[in-house]
């Protein structure tokens, strides 16, 4: 069955007579979770509309059949249920949260996996505690007292997480300040905080996408005990921990200042794979002079590389791969070609000593490389990226 938005806010008004702190949206991300969503909504039902008006947003990545098992469920669901099918999971988790948020038609969006490890009585209180206290952002915490991580399983997971918290809350003290565990995937925000184009997700760290980016205006936390999964297995696998650290670097780069200071540490360690190429091309017998210029090839692609995964992830598709290549490269061998001159001439009409004006002439060229690879090589992308919807489900009492 079809829905609109403005159907829904039609079926809200109705049920307005419930006592409520505020109408709710809850937005659940799937991937294969077909075994666990008819609990999942049968919990939803016992807790939430008996105290606030809410619908559920189901965005489903699943290669299996759980937007037909959520459709079925929802038949007996007092509040309208949406699926929003995705043929492409961009942005991954995150990404489906988002997607979710732009379907929203509350005050307050709920976030929350639908392995029941995040218990759904506690979507009223969420809610209530944000309109008690005035905050923007309400974050369901392992690490309050009252609330546990008992559902992480095995010594390896809690350490992991751990981690991941102090590692985050290290990078953006201010942004996570009152945060206790910003890596919560269970967390309530006011719709008029989220600033959906501003957000660029990776992977499943929505909450610290939001805070980051959005920065909302109060936070309040709840503690809540992490339960066992319902049913299924958990997604989380070292490649979505390579992703995560690859987010917390494309957060912490997003000022110009910060991502110029990463360009220069990346190029640092370019000298690595130049000095070891040297060394090997040398010891073949090449004589030095030319292989310092293949070495220094080495480099360049080591540093291509790095920039790509770490700081310009959301520009790579602008350009073709091999067009990247060769304007970084050119870029790359032109600093050679520039610094010499230049610093002949700091020498020769500036009279500066040698070693201040290498000095000079590694910086200028240094911000040059770094704004020519910013403004030629990952320009930014003339349009937006469209995302498919298909399949929706509705349930109303």
């Amino acid at each position: 069955m079809g829905f609109s938005p403005g159907a829904f806010e039609g079926t809200l008004g109705e049920t307005a007579g419930v006592a409520e702190p505020a109408a709710v949206t809850v937005v659940i991300p799937t991937f294969n979770e077909s075994a666990n969503v008819r609990e999942l909504l049968h919990r939803l039902t016992d807790s939430v509309p008996a105290r606030l008006p809410c619908e559920v947003v189901f965005v489903d990545d699943s290669s299996d059949d759980t937007p037909a098992v959520i459709a079925e469920a929802a038949q007996d669901c007092p509040f309208p249920v949406t699926v929003i099918h995705r043929d492409s999971p961009d942005g991954g988790l995150g990404g489906a949260v988002v997607e979710g948020m732009k379907a929203a038609g509350s005050d307050w969006i709920v976030v929350m996996d639908a392995d029941l490890q995040h218990p759904p009585s506690l979507v009223p209180d969420l809610v209530a505690t944000g309109e008690k206290e005035s905050a923007d952002l309400v974050v369901a915490s392992r690490y309050l007292p009252g609330g546990s991580r008992a559902g992480l399983a095995g010594g390896y997971r809690v350490a992991v997480s751990r981690g991941a918290t102090w590692l985050a809350k290290g990078l953006f003290p201010r942004a996570l300040h009152g945060i206790s565990d910003p890596m919560s995937g269970f967390f309530a925000i006011r719709r008029s905080a989220v600033t959906a184009e501003a957000l660029k997700p990776l992977g499943y760290k929505i909450l610290l996408e939001l805070a980051v980016r959005c920065r909302p205006g109060g936070v309040a936390e709840v503690p809540f005990v992490f339960q066992d999964r319902f049913a299924g297995e958990s997604k989380s696998t070292a490649r979505e921990g390579l992703r995560f650290l690859r987010h917390l670097v494309g957060l912490r780069t997003a000022a110009p200042l910060a991502r110029m200071a990463a360009f220069g540490l990346i190029g640092l360690t370019g000298f690595v794979p130049n000095l070891l190429a040297l060394h090997a091309l040398v010891t073949a017998g090449l004589h030095y002079l030319p292989a310092e210029i293949l070495a220094n090839q080495f480099g360049v692609l080591w540093n291509f590389l790095l920039i790509e995964v770490l700081l310009f992830r959301d520009r790579r598709h602008h350009r073709h791969w091999a067009d990247r290549v060769g304007r970084f490269a050119l870029l790359a061998n032109a600093d050679l070609v520039l610094r010499i001159p230049l610093i002949a001439l700091l020498v020769g009409q500036f009279h500066l000593a040698v070693l201040p004006a290498t000095t000079l002439a590694l910086l200028t060229t240094f911000v040059l490389r770094f704004a020519g690879t910013e403004a030629l090589v990952y320009l930014p992308r003339g349009g937006r990226s469209t995302r498919s919807r298909t399949g929706t489900a509705r349930s109303t009492s």
